[in-house]
């Protein structure tokens, strides 16, 4: 969220525009976004093996906030 509103206070018009809704959605989803966070701390997950884990599972596993993900999705 912080990148996000640094980059929509940009000098750079092009960055400011791309960037001044995703912030301003970061920041209206932030207790969204950390409630998701939250929900899945302290449990175990399964990434498909230690030294050889799966892709999609580990990064399901490292992206486990569907909000955050969709809004960052809107990104291009």
């Amino acid at each position: 969220m912080y990148w996000a509103q640094a980059l929509a206070q940009s000098a750079d018009a092009e960055l400011k525009g791309k960037f001044a809704p995703v912030a301003k959605k970061l920041t209206d989803a932030a207790e969204v976004v950390l409630k998701e966070l939250v929900a899945v701390q302290g449990q175990r997950v399964d990434i498909g093996g230690y030294y050889n884990p799966s892709s999609e599972k580990t990064a399901k596993a490292m992206r486990p906030s569907a909000t955050f993900n969709a809004i960052l999705a809107e990104i291009r």
